[in-house]
């Protein structure tokens, strides 16, 4: 009897799984064919307007850079409606290839009319603009790639959304994400893997990958993603974009959504900044003044009254720029080194000042700093977002490391110790992760993070600097091997950790030399994390190569200011 019991307890939990995992299934099935039939709807939609406007120049209108857009639209030589069904036709084109879109926002047709009505024609007047999956859009998902956050539609637009209408941008699609945002691939179980435009078998990094693949194969001109970690800058760098991350409090985070809470709700001492995707720089100066304007500050007083100052973006003063071509953490690939020195010499050749600056305690940054921000719980936070959830396959070794008990960790970080001392360093993240046991321990750690802060600006306050020119990770990596290093995003790791604004920008190509000098590298050590990243860029002959741009808290003009100049000098040569 008692085996007969077992036995039907057992099969009463098989079933109850299954059960479970088929409701999973469900969700998922009916949350992509949501995606499918709205995506019909706008194929059909733009199938109207080609039958009643044939003569469209598509070409000519995606070929324009956004501030003459935005001029052609302003003065009535374009007319938003055109410009809008090239972009969503063109957006159709690109997510069928690199499967980027999470859904269309047919909303835009109202805005359209809209914008039609408004007393003044904004900075963005007509100009189509994309936004990350988690970017609050009122009676739209906010999925994070979660099947929990598949049933909550939201219930009004985020502060950002309501700025760009009110400045008569047009949020036309909301763009695919990793699981949980915490990765710098880009795929979820619900909508899938999302590819590099330039080479199906790269990522576009993460975790605005979605927007970094549509920008960059022309299916928008503007995005607005969010950056923890690099979210911006890594699809930037694997995409060839420019992108922005401000301070994190100079543009409006309410309504966005990171790991089912709103952002708001919830501030954490590495905060979420949300900022613009483009392809130019002068695309992102114009969407942060259009986006500086009192409608945000009145709809979010916590975001300082500060307006977009012109005069500093403008400015052709010479700049001194601190700049280093390692943070001595997680050695970088040839390509981005080289990107990095010709750019140093193209400005010191343009008449700036250029200083050698090395960023203090990168190991601590990343090993204490850093990581037991988002892990001072041991990731139980972070493990309740996926329960009755599918884990991608790409985050599954970070939850099963997640899972194991403290005193389990311990041991596997004694027994990782004695192999080397570098591999510990690289494990910190696998294998030591420290974790917040008290009230106090937790002060302690912010009050460590303010320290930090403030001996980084002392340091940039003693050479005098205006503006720092470092690396940046790439080129794009296989799909697949974001999961596998996580802690080689030190690089960009750092200005969250600072709360610096810092943008990239795209500077050259990866060439055959620097592919044949990929041979040689062996990192640090050579050890199996230095080989996990050279077979991660391998095969990257053609995909661009950028460099990173960082100013002090509050001065995003002066950060973008380095950006245009390292842009033009580039582009020159």
């Amino acid at each position: 009897a008692a085996l007969a019991l077992l036995c039907g307890s057992v099969a009463a939990v098989v079933v109850w799984k299954w059960l479970g995992k088929r409701q999973i299934q469900k969700k998922m099935e009916e949350a992509r064919r949501t995606r499918d039939e709205g995506v019909k709807k706008m194929a059909k939609a733009v199938q109207q307007f080609r039958e009643q406007v044939p003569s469209v120049q598509t070409d000519a209108i995606l070929s324009l850079p956004l501030l003459e857009l935005a001029g052609r639209l302003q003065e009535g030589s374009l007319s938003p409606r055109t410009v809008l069904y090239t972009y969503i036709e063109k957006a159709l084109e690109v997510t069928q290839q690199t499967n980027c879109l999470r859904h269309f926002i047919p909303e835009c047709e109202e805005q359209l009319q809209e914008i039609q009505h408004q007393k003044e024609k904004g900075l963005l007047y007509g100009v189509p603009v994309s936004i990350k999956d988690h970017i609050g859009h009122k009676g739209h998902l906010s999925t994070c790639g979660l099947v929990q956050c598949l049933s909550t539609l939201m219930q009004e637009d985020s502060v950002l959304v309501k700025v760009l209408k009110k400045q008569g941008a047009i949020p036309f699609a909301m763009t695919n994400v990793p699981q949980s945002l915490f990765n710098y691939d880009c795929s979820n179980p619900i909508f899938g893997q999302t590819l590099n435009p330039f080479n199906h078998q790269k990522s576009p990094g993460g975790s605005s990958g979605g927007e970094g693949a549509l920008i960059a194969a022309g299916g928008s001109i503007l995005g607005i993603g969010s950056d923890i970690g690099g979210s911006i800058r890594l699809p930037a760098s694997f995409c060839g974009l420019c992108g922005l991350k401000p301070t994190a409090e100079r543009l409006s985070v309410c309504c966005t959504h990171f790991l089912n809470v709103d952002v708001c709700s919830c501030p954490t001492p590495v905060p979420c900044a949300l900022g613009p995707m483009a392809r130019d720089v002068d695309s992102l100066a114009l969407c942060m003044k259009a986006l500086l304007c009192q409608e945000m500050f009145q709809l979010d007083p916590t975001v300082p009254p500060i307006p977009f100052d012109e005069e500093v973006y403008s400015s052709s003063a010479p700049l001194r720029v601190g700049y280093y071509d390692t943070d001595g953490y997680f050695p970088l690939p040839p390509c981005m080194r080289r990107a990095l020195w010709e750019t140093k010499g193209a400005l010191q050749a343009a008449g700036h000042e250029l200083v050698p600056f090395s960023p203090p305690r990168i190991h601590y940054v990343m090993n204490e700093l850093f990581l037991k921000t988002f892990f001072a719980d041991g990731g139980r936070a972070w493990l309740d977002v996926f329960t009755g959830d599918t884990v991608d396959p790409s985050l599954k070794p970070q939850v099963n490391y997640c899972k194991i008990p403290r005193l389990g960790k311990k041991l596997l970080a004694l027994i990782l110790k004695p192999l080397q001392f570098f591999l510990l360093l690289k494990l910190k993240n696998v294998a030591t992760i420290s974790t917040c046991r008290s009230v106090k321990e937790m002060w302690n750690h912010h009050h460590q993070l303010e320290a930090y802060r403030t001996e980084f600006i002392s340091r940039w306050r003693e050479l005098q600097l205006d503006v720092v020119l470092c690396p940046v990770l790439g080129p794009a990596f296989t799909t697949g091997y974001p999961g596998k290093l996580l802690t080689a995003i030190s690089s960009t790791m750092l200005y969250n950790v600072l709360n610096f604004p810092a943008g990239v920008v795209s500077v050259t190509t990866v060439t055959e030399a620097d592919e044949e000098e990929l041979k040689l590298y062996q990192g640090y050590c050579d050890d199996p994390w230095d080989q996990t990243l050279k077979q991660a860029v391998a095969g990257a002959v053609g995909l661009p190569v950028a460099v990173q741009c960082v100013a002090l808290p509050w001065q995003e003009e002066m950060c973008l200011r380095l950006m245009k100049e390292v842009e033009t000098l580039s582009q020159k040569k």
